[in-house]
């Protein structure tokens, strides 16, 4: 017969305690996705011609390249989403928002040279130097840019997140889904993702979190028609 584990007899009392908190963390980190995929149903697009329009796109910032230094796919297929939804008329003006901690990391100078690589105008493109979190981007598009109502553009996965936070934050938020990055390329990150819903739930709900940087004001100023 299998001989049972046994535990240390100092550690014996912190077995149950310890296996309740795993199985309330499971919960946890269940319940959080769920409610954040379920609520944000009908509000992703992934047609350029059906995508309501809007003013501006908030453009969710991704390392132009992998850690082994390849393109990658995640920050090339939101380009190609934001430029297409310019271009189409579904939006006048693109926010691009990322990470910029320090002078040799610059991602919405990548993005915005990307963009324009794709023939959107320097003038229609403005940058969120401290977007360092889907939270920070998201909120800082209202308190920082003034916009209560954009669409955030980012892969399928990840878009659901940022909708949950422009709920909670009472903006009018809709999503335009990039390319899907295949899984072989991808699979950490969506894992990933998983347990940024939970994260995300903590800091909206308990934490009550700001953005790192949440000003000064800088409003968009859009072009006349």
């Amino acid at each position: 017969m299998a001989s049972s584990v046994k535990f240390p007899r100092k550690l014996r009392p912190l077995v149950l305690p310890t296996l309740a908190l795993a199985v309330l963390g499971g919960a946890f980190v269940g319940y959080a996705n769920y409610a954040i995929l379920q609520r944000q149903k009908g509000r992703v697009f992934s047609n350029v011609a059906t995508v309501p329009a809007r003013e501006v796109a908030l453009v969710l910032g991704a390392n132009p390249l992998t850690s082994g230094g390849q393109p990658n796919l995640h920050f090339a297929y939101r380009i190609e989403a934001a430029a297409a939804l310019f271009h189409a008329g579904k939006v006048r003006h693109l926010l691009v928002s990322g990470d910029n901690h320090h002078r040799d990391y610059d991602e919405p100078t990548a993005m915005k040279n990307a963009l324009i690589a794709r023939g959107v105008p320097a003038a229609a493109i403005t940058c969120d130097y401290a977007g360092f979190r889907t939270l920070d981007s998201v909120v800082r598009a209202h308190k920082v840019f003034g916009l209560r109502s954009f669409t955030i553009v980012s892969q399928g996965y990840h878009t659901a997140r940022a909708l949950e936070i422009a709920r909670v934050h009472d903006l009018d938020a809709i999503a335009f889904r990039s390319r899907d990055v295949p899984n072989a390329f991808s699979l950490r990150t969506r894992v990933r993702e998983v347990l940024a819903r939970a994260d995300t739930m903590l800091d909206l709900h308990v934490w009550h979190r700001g953005p790192r940087f949440p000003g000064p004001h800088e409003p968009i100023r859009l072009a006349r028609k």
